[in-house]
């Protein structure tokens, strides 16, 4: 049983290191076309994630390799019963990854005009898309007998799950915003610590909307809080973690805004798993029909055999991740090889 829980924790992590890792690379490209005012400000936009995006996109096949081994039920309910929304992410993964890679191949202002929007759009849809599948997660999803999620989907675009997605847009686009803080330099980097507190504002509504929601519409996402209010300490620090980084940009601390920044997401993603836990799915037809750590788990072998292999594994991927940032630590400069 406790392989269960160990492995839930694991999951959680692996989610919130993609959301924390590659969800600047999402905000930075949603400010993309706000705060980048010419060609040299575009270019340094995609130069600031252009070393480390690709990598960072390995916390998300991190993700579902973890799920498919650890709770395979779940990962063949959302894998089959959410096909074409699943779908839908890997089109937008890939007009993202094409955006970067094909803006710089001609330098026609037309031709690179439109992969910045199309960099933008798949950012931003891509951000939605996340918060939306997040969002029908802590909202409930009609989950039968057989495991099976019987949902179109239009029956996924809920008010509450387009809540949690515009929130998931603001959130990434604060965390990228920080992000640049570090990267850009000069008349862009004014503009970006000028954004930084505009971001966060409009986050703060969002998050006390949809935080007013949960506490009204899912009972079973916000019992765990009522019961054990200590608990509360997750999401308030989450939230302080937001007024850090902003105080840490105004003292030009951008590392460690950027830190604070990770701190929340981290927060909030956590907060969440804490109210849902033991559920991974819960169905809307019929509470013995969700999808919990214990009934849609992985023998306890296979369990021991993936966290022996989790613990070799991990540290490796931390070792490369660190490396590389540090190789491309500090302000981006302009080559010939840029982007």
């Amino acid at each position: 049983m406790w392989l269960n829980v160990v492995w839930f924790g694991l999951f959680v992590i692996i989610i919130a290191g993609y959301l924390i890792m590659d969800g600047f690379d999402l905000g930075v490209g949603i400010l993309h076309p706000f705060l980048a005012k010419s060609d040299e400000d575009r270019r340094v936009f995609l130069n600031s994630i252009g070393p480390v995006w690709d990598g960072n996109e390995v916390w998300l096949v991190l993700g579902g390799g973890a799920l498919f081994a650890a709770f395979p039920v779940v990962y063949a309910s959302l894998f089959s019963g959410l096909y074409i929304a699943m779908m839908l992410v890997l089109l937008v993964l890939i007009l993202r990854t094409v955006a970067i890679e094909f803006r710089s191949k001609r330098p026609s202002p037309r031709w690179r005009g439109f992969w910045d929007w199309v960099f933008f759009g798949a950012s931003a849809g891509i951000a939605l898309l996340l918060g939306v599948a997040f969002g029908n997660i802590l909202d409930g999803l009609p989950i039968a007998a057989d495991g099976y999620i019987r949902a179109t989907l239009f029956d996924l675009l809920t008010p509450y799950a387009l809540l949690v997605g515009v929130t998931t847009v603001f959130m990434l686009a604060t965390h990228g915003a920080i992000y640049l803080s570090m990267k850009a330099s000069g008349a862009l980097l004014d503009r970006v610590k000028r954004w930084v507190p505009r971001l966060m504002v409009i986050f703060f509504v969002f998050n006390t909307l949809l935080v007013g929601m949960t506490v009204l519409l899912h009972e079973a996402v916000s019992e765990r809080y009522w019961q054990q209010p200590w608990l509360a300490i997750l999401p308030a620090a989450a939230l302080a973690s937001v007024i850090v980084a902003w105080l840490m940009v105004r003292r030009e601390q951008y590392f460690v805004a950027f830190l604070f920044s990770s701190a929340m997401i981290a927060g909030l993603l956590i907060s969440a798993a804490v109210g849902l836990f033991p559920n991974l799915l819960v169905s809307t037809l019929n509470p013995s029909y969700n999808l919990t750590i214990f009934n849609a788990a992985s023998q306890a072998n296979t369990l021991t055999v993936m966290l022996i292999m989790a613990l070799i594994g991990m540290p490796f991927v931390l070792l490369y991740t660190a490396g590389v940032y540090y190789i491309f630590r500090g302000r981006v400069q302009i080559g010939p090889s840029s982007y």
